[in-house]
């Protein structure tokens, strides 16, 4: 009796952890999920990935041709699809904690409520919206909405950790959710690809 309650606890126990290891972080898009975006290699700027970025096809505003904004021997890149899609790509070395550090930073900020979207150890999507706080005995009509949609993600690739970002403006969630998706499509490029 006491074999078969071992046997059927550490079969549970298995089917646990392999259930925990199979979670939306390490799912692959699929060419369904990225049917309106292309594939842009940024070798050409000295940071040997592949993403996937809109297309036309995005219905953003979305030009054919990614623009790389880049100060030669600096750390940030800026990339650009059109006028409406400016993601951040920042060379932050050999620290893997950025995502950590940007949500100690995030909850500092007091005038802000932060509202995670998605809230992974290497990626964050989030909702950000303005306290408004008026006198007391003011009208609602005191102090306007406003929300805002930012992403933030980190892949490591040949030991350097690179931080995918929206501006710090903000976007539309539409657009926050296409570059989620180009976030997620991060790939290392093998060899002179």
């Amino acid at each position: 009796m006491k074999k078969t309650s071992l046997f059927l606890l550490l079969m549970a126990l298995s089917l646990v952890a392999v259930r925990c290891g199979d979670s939306d972080q390490d799912k692959e898009l699929t060419d369904e999920e990225l049917y309106e975006f292309q594939g842009f290699s940024m070798k050409p700027y000295d940071v040997p990935i592949m993403i996937m970025l809109p297309d036309e096809t995005a219905n953003i505003g979305a030009s054919t041709q990614p623009e790389i904004i880049h100060v030669e021997d600096d750390f940030k890149w800026e990339l650009m699809v059109g006028p409406n899609f400016h993601m951040i790509i920042d060379d932050w070395g050999s620290d893997r904690e950025m995502v950590s550090f940007e949500k100690k930073r995030l909850s500092g900020l007091n005038f802000y409520k932060i509202n995670y979207l998605v809230d992974e150890p290497d990626f964050i999507m989030y909702e950000r919206e303005l306290k408004v706080d008026g006198k007391k005995g003011a009208p609602s009509s005191v102090g306007v909405e406003h929300k805002t949609y930012h992403v933030y993600g980190q892949k490591v690739i040949d030991d350097i950790t690179y931080v995918f970002r929206s501006r710090d403006d903000g976007f539309e969630k539409i657009i926050i959710d296409l570059m989620a998706k180009s976030i997620k499509s991060v790939k290392p490029l093998k060899g002179n690809s």
